[in-house]
Formats: structure tokens, C-alpha cells, sequence
């Protein structure tokens, strides 16, 4: 798959774990396990990219005597979901085109 494309499908996934409550490194890396497998490396990364874009919030809570960073999903994070679920629908007429029977070699 194109770098470029995962990339950007990651970070809607990272936004998508976040959407409906706050959450952190670790949880996130576990909802997503059903669907798909991410790194801590590759998802800290993630997660300190789409800060810098602010489309999430940061907040640390002490949790057993460390500092644990709970994420927070911003009305520009929400946005960019929106979006790609409209890009998505080019992306499945695209497919589709792809994919088609090609008739003109019976």
C-alpha cells in the first residue's frame, strides 16, 4: 500500500478510536487490535502529529504515581473524519472502476 495513503488512513483510525471519549496509549493501541495492528513507536508518532495539527488535545492525569497522557478529539479532528468519509465514497467509485469485468476481451 502507498505510504502516503496508509498514513493518512492510520490517522483517521487514531481519531476514530478517540471520537467518542478520551483515551491513551495504551487502550487505543487495544480497541484497535481487532482491526488492526499498530506499534507504540508508530502510534505515539501518530498521535504527536495529529496534535501539532490540532485535531487532538493533551492532558496528563496522574494514574499509580505516573503521569499517563489522556487524548481528547478536537472539532478539527471530527472534521477531518467527515471528510475522509467523504473522500472515502471517490475511493469505492474508484475501486469499482478498477475492479470491473472487462468485457471487451470475451
Amino acid at each position: 500500500m502507498d505510504i502516503q495513503l496508509k498514513r493518512g488512513l492510520l490517522d483517521v483510525c487514531v481519531l476514530a478510536a478517540i471520537k467518542n471519549e478520551d483515551s491513551y496509549g495504551y487502550k487505543i493501541i487495544k480497541d484497535m487490535k481487532p482491526y488492526l495492528e499498530l506499534s507504540e513507536s508508530t502510534l505515539y508518532t501518530i498521535l504527536k502529529r495529529l496534535e501539532t495539527a490540532d485535531m487532538l488535545k493533551v492532558r496528563s492525569v496522574e494514574h499509580n504515581g505516573r503521569l499517563r497522557k489522556y487524548y481528547h478529539i478536537t472539532s478539527a479532528g471530527l472534521k477531518r473524519i467527515n471528510d475522509f468519509r467523504e473522500e472515502w465514497k471517490e475511493m469505492v467509485s474508484i475501486y469499482q472502476f478498477v475492479s470491473r469485468e472487462d468485457d471487451s476481451n470475451e
